[in-house]
């Protein structure tokens, strides 16, 4: 694969349950437990809803601004025979345009925008459902 493509997060242990992840660009997101922070499933489902909610967002804007724009992602973990994971995924669009032709025009385009996302666009909703191998492992520390 090209260095084009590659994509990384990097995780730094601040206190014990609480890291900060720092992307490419020096960005940080803080994690962990607890109520004051995201949890890594709560990032699974924000990354689910933004990465759709960009496309739609992108392309309905064309048209016609949105008067209010929300995506709400949700999902069931549980736990069984195979350990932990989560279930029942779903991306829940409410979106209000304003009245008159250009909202119309949204309005009508948003379902199908929406389905194509979901389809081929969201690189986050097309990897879960088609899933991909994850490796995990140990490298020494100097």
């Amino acid at each position: 694969m090209s260095d084009d493509s590659l994509r990384s997060v990097t995780l730094r242990r601040t206190e014990p349950g609480r890291f900060i992840a720092t992307n490419q660009h020096g960005v940080e997101l803080p994690l962990g437990t607890g109520e004051d922070v995201f949890t890594p499933v709560e990032l699974l489902l924000a990354g689910l809803a933004g990465c759709t909610a960009l496309d739609v967002d992108t392309l309905t804007a064309r048209r016609a601004e949105a008067e209010s724009f929300e995506v709400e992602a949700r999902g069931h973990k549980i736990k069984d025979e195979g350990g932990n994971r989560m279930t029942d995924l779903e991306v829940i669009f409410r979106v209000r345009f304003p009245a008159g032709e250009t909202g119309d025009h949204a309005r009508e385009l948003l379902p199908d925008l929406v389905k194509r996302s979901h389809d081929r666009w969201c690189t986050v909703s097309r990897t879960i459902e088609l899933g991909t191998q994850v490796t995990a492992r140990v490298e020494p520390v100097e």
